[in-house]
């Protein structure tokens, strides 16, 4: 198989469901996105402590199921409440040694500047994908699980913080 097919050559991509999509179509754009974070967050896991490396790893193989659902217009769905609820168990465990009181100012450490990053484009992700479950009615699973793991990555860069002495809170 080759890499270069050209067949996007004229500004037109295939999905899994054999629709032929402008690349700068709404489901293009959110899986765009998301392959942006799932880049990113393969340089995160470079940095961070053992046990989050493994997590980013997890979720980044989460990501391609995610991506697959969107690329098949909601026929492929991979990811769901189990996925929910392990990102959900997560933020608990984290939430128990984080306590959110203040806005925190981006980037006290590297390893927390890299989560940062992987946050605000999870963020960005999401609002692609809410515009796909609203105006064409798939990918609520999608836009759930990336509201939940922004909320952890930002756990998780604040946990690291907390570690190394770094946190600051903007009051």
């Amino acid at each position: 198989m080759s890499v270069t097919t050209k067949t996007g050559d004229k500004g037109i991509t295939g999905l899994f469901t054999g629709d032929r999509v402008a690349k700068f179509s709404p489901v293009m754009e959110a899986n765009g996105t998301i392959d942006e974070l799932d880049s990113f967050l393969g340089e995160a896991k470079h940095y961070v402590p053992g046990e989050m490396a493994e997590i980013l790893e997890k979720i980044q193989l989460q990501l391609y199921d995610l991506m697959a659902e969107l690329a098949s217009k909601g026929k492929y769905s991979k990811v769901g409440e189990e996925e929910i609820r392990w990102l959900e168990g997560l933020i608990t465990r984290y939430e128990g040694e984080y306590k959110f009181r203040a806005f925190v100012l981006p980037g006290s450490t590297i390893a927390s500047a890299k989560l940062d990053i992987c946050r605000a484009i999870a963020r960005r992700a999401e609002r692609k994908v809410a515009k796909l479950v609203l105006d064409y009615g798939f990918g609520k699973n999608a836009l759930v699980y990336l509201n939940r793991l922004s909320d952890l990555l930002f756990l998780m860069a604040r946990v690291i913080e907390l570690k190394e002495g770094k946190l600051r809170e903007v009051r």
